[in-house]
């Protein structure tokens, strides 16, 4: 194991933590009586470029005196560079049993066996200071700040790493280089200068010519660096875009590039990610890195606004490009101009001429939404590898999800909507009434809050499966919370359409039907924690459809709500 924590220089000898094969055996069995952590997907990100030196210099998880260092100062405590925090979290419940001094087993999700960390701190963190100091917000519309205040566990716990093996990719697996690898190809192939793209979208031909365009001003070949970690929520997943980047490298000069995936967990923290991505690249043996606007940026904030300005991560990786021995290419978002038939850096247009653009993420909207796109804009390869996995809506899978008071009158419309779809007959549809439901698959859970609120992530577990599979999911829960019923949308919304219909019939008018009698059980206190009555119900502020059904019949009801549809291109 070659550890280099003492001040070494970015892109020096790269830390290996890979332990050789009579540590692994006597690691296994120390393993067997060592307390258990599981990673999530996030953690094994980490734990994959730990191994690997793509973080090099670190050899492990952080310790508490470098976490502060980093956040106060963007430095390790021995004053290299480094901008990010990258520790491992525990629960409160695994924090209790552990302490310094010991080890602990990584594994995954499976069971699998990945290293042995040899615990040197234990520390409870200030997530409000975190994510200032890191992400510069505490607003939860930015991914990392979520995943820090409802996500994480409360505790770090940092020390050194003894791996045993990487984590287990079965997809793409020649895409998937290591940086000794990378540095050992660029030798090999005698390339003295080369430049780092990282990309967490589709490339798209305003990408590609920026590419061209870096490669030729740095005289270097490309190392393609796509994200196939975390990304923002909504992202194409890393198995689309890998297959639309195989069609854009065939548009590249012959033995100009190499390709291979990275599996980062992007915290979208823009001036700091572009940093981090720095220091990545050096440690794949680039010697230039092209920084792009808006580079690992967000998106907008809970108000509207951008998290960063478009030029920061310019700024803060040219400030630090020497230090890193790095030659950073910055460009501004890249513009086609329709009579010139040609792109440009928007900075570089002559004013008065015509331009246009779209961005990544008004190409991702077309594809979803079914509109077409222009054949500038993009390679007609690409779209045809994102139209087989996002169709036009009309042959995408859909969710109706009902949510409402109990007597409301969901289940009825339900079954009309259900009757519906099936005289169309293209779809498969599946009708999943919260009562059915309970039957069939929560048959051991109580009415208690927690166990009502597991129900309704079950059915939409089931509706994101139906949904993935291009048929249509009808849901009729109570589904009383926000956080839930959200949840829930982000999830379907990334396999296909979601339409919440709010039954919005009023309290009285449910309780006079009250067919089931659990109104009058929960005014006579014989049950507890039922909703509208002892437990709140938290009413949409925005959903697509909402429906009053002591004003309208079940069939006018479901007549709306397919109009809704048509409208949007599902029907």
């Amino acid at each position: 194991m070659n550890d280099n924590t003492g001040g070494t220089p970015h892109g020096g000898s790269l830390v290996n933590l890979i332990v050789d094969e009579q540590r692994a055996a006597m690691l296994k069995e120390i393993a067997m009586n060592l307390p258990d952590i599981t990673l999530n997907d996030r953690q094994l990100c980490d734990l994959e470029l730990l191994t690997t030196g793509a973080f090099s210099p670190l050899t492990g998880f952080m310790t508490r005196s470098d976490y502060e260092s980093v956040l106060d100062r963007m430095r390790l405590q021995n004053g290299l560079l480094w901008p990010i925090p990258i520790c491992l979290d525990v629960n409160d419940l695994q924090a209790h049993s552990l302490e310094a001094g010991q080890s602990v087993a990584l594994r995954d999700p499976e069971g699998y066996l990945l290293a042995v960390m040899h615990i040197e701190d234990i520390w409870t963190f200030d997530r409000q200071k975190e994510a200032l100091s890191v992400y510069g917000t505490r607003d939860q519309a930015h991914p990392a700040a979520d995943y820090l205040f409802n996500q994480s566990g409360g505790t770090y716990i940092g020390g050194r790493l003894e791996a045993l093996s990487l984590p287990l990719h079965f997809d793409f697996k020649q895409l998937r280089m290591t940086p000794a690898e990378t540095r050992a190809t660029f030798e090999k192939l005698d390339w003295k200068r080369t430049l780092a793209f990282f990309t967490r979208n589709p490339i798209h031909r305003p990408q590609f010519e920026m590419t061209i365009n870096a490669m030729r001003q740095a005289r270097a070949n490309l190392l393609l660096l796509p994200i196939a970690g975390m990304t923002k929520p909504g992202d194409f997943d890393h198995y689309i875009r890998v297959r639309c980047y195989r069609k854009v490298v065939e548009h590249y000069p012959p033995d100009s590039h190499i390709l291979s995936l990275l599996p980062l967990a992007m915290r979208m923290s823009g001036p700091r990610e572009a940093l981090l991505h720095a220091i990545v690249s050096k440690n794949y043996g680039c010697t230039h890195m092209i920084t792009g606007r808006d580079h690992a940026g967000p998106g907008p904030d809970s108000n509207g606004n951008p998290f960063y300005q478009s030029d920061e991560a310019h700024k803060m990786t040219q400030q630090h490009s020497e230090e890193l021995g790095l030659n950073v290419i910055p460009f501004t978002e890249m513009v086609y101009l329709p009579f010139e038939d040609e792109y440009r850096c928007a900075d570089q247009v002559p004013e008065k001429t015509q331009f246009i653009s779209l961005s990544g993420t008004d190409i991702r909207e077309r594809i979803r939404s079914g509109r077409r796109i222009p054949g500038w804009a993009t390679f007609k390869q690409v779209v045809e590898e994102l139209q087989k996995a996002y169709p036009p809506p009309r042959r995408q899978g859909l969710t109706v999800f009902f949510t409402g008071l109990s007597g409301a009158g969901k289940s009825t419309i339900a079954k009309v909507l259900y009757a519906l779809f099936l005289e169309i007959g293209d779809r498969p549809v599946t009708l999943l009434d919260g009562d059915i439901v309970r039957q069939n698959l929560s048959s051991e859970l109580s009415f208690s809050k927690e166990h009502r609120d597991l129900n309704v992530r079950r059915i939409g577990f089931v509706a994101g499966e139906i949904t993935k599979n291009r048929g249509i999911a009808i849901c009729a829960p109570i589904a009383p919370y926000t956080d839930t019923r959200n949840e829930i949308r982000k999830l379907i919304e990334s396999y296909g359409g979601f339409t919440e219909v709010h039954v919005s019939t009023p309290l009285e008018v449910c309780e006079k039907r009250d067919r089931k009698g659990m109104y009058a059980k929960a005014r006579a206190g014989l049950i507890t924690g039922f909703t509208g009555v002892d437990d709140p119900y938290e009413i949409p502020e925005a959903p697509e459809v909402r429906i009053d059904t002591s004003r309208i019949t079940p069939d006018e009801a479901a007549r709306e709500i397919m109009l809704h549809l048509q409208q949007k291109g599902y029907i």
